[in-house]
């Protein structure tokens, strides 16, 4: 994992080359808030639709998650402030990582699309295990079974 600190919905900067021994990240490209258009042409982007059920599927197996990795986070390229009012909204028990200034971005060379002007992440689900990716899922589709594809994989490689 590259050497970057990302500001969290805790409060904290997180290190990525720092991470816990067994580390989940799924990165999604925005989420959205209640009573605000999405930008215009957003369903028509593969794969941008679904941020929210695919955070919600994490949080609802959380727990399962956890009896097989040391944490969960999830990530986009939203402000920190924008992911606190998520994370709030729908109960999420992991903290959001923000890549605001497109650091992890560069330092992995991500995959991204752009919609009027904006670069946003594609989604992209990572295990890291002592610094170092063990898997990737891309491209993650439907968002809302990648949770689901995470315990399996985790499984399949047993814990530590």
């Amino acid at each position: 994992m590259p050497a970057i600190a990302l500001p969290a919905t805790s409060g904290q900067s997180v290190s990525l080359a720092n991470l816990p021994n067994r580390t989940v990240i799924f990165i999604y490209p925005m989420t959205g808030v209640p009573g605000v258009a999405l930008p215009d042409g957003w369903d028509d982007v593969p794969g941008a639709r679904g941020c929210t059920p695919q955070a919600c599927a994490y949080r609802d197996s959380y727990n399962e998650i956890l009896s097989y990795a040391d944490v969960v986070f999830g990530m986009s390229n939203q402000s920190t402030n924008y992911q606190t009012e998520f994370r709030g909204r729908v109960h999420l028990p992991y903290h959001l990582l923000s890549d605001l200034n497109g650091l992890f971005k560069q330092g992995l060379n991500l995959p991204t699309f752009q919609l009027h002007g904006i670069t946003y992440l594609k989604r992209l689900t990572m295990i890291i295990s002592g610094g170092v990716i063990t898997e990737v899922h891309y491209p993650v589709f439907p968002s809302n079974h990648d949770a689901a594809w995470v315990i399996k994989t985790l499984q399949e490689q047993g814990r530590d």
